[in-house]
């Protein structure tokens, strides 16, 4: 299974998209895809989106932790691995003045 979930996609990356995922919501993107189309798909989207297309790919993956996270551009979260574990933290706002 690959999740995707974007800020913006060029039209023609979209297009795409739509002969193998189902868009549930305007630029997130699922599907059951099998491993090779699924690289494929991955290597795709990196190679032809901008950075401002802010992506967040999750591939379901045959060895734990079972899934892989990739991220591109400003995706207002932040992809960390910690003792092999990728998680994603929300980045936290300056505190402001009271």
């Amino acid at each position: 299974m690959v999740v995707v979930i974007a800020n913006d996609l060029p039209p023609a990356v979209r297009g795409r998209m739509k002969l193998w995922f189902v868009e549930p919501r305007a630029n997130v993107f699922v599907s059951g895809i099998n491993d090779a189309v699924a690289d494929r798909v991955i290597s795709y989207l990196f190679e032809n989106c901008r950075e401002n297309s802010g992506l967040i790919v999750f591939q379901r993956i045959s060895t734990p932790p079972f899934y892989k996270i990739w991220g591109m551009g400003d995706t207002k979260r932040k992809i960390s691995t910690i003792d092999g574990l990728q998680l994603i933290f929300e980045k936290l706002e300056q505190d402001k003045p009271h």
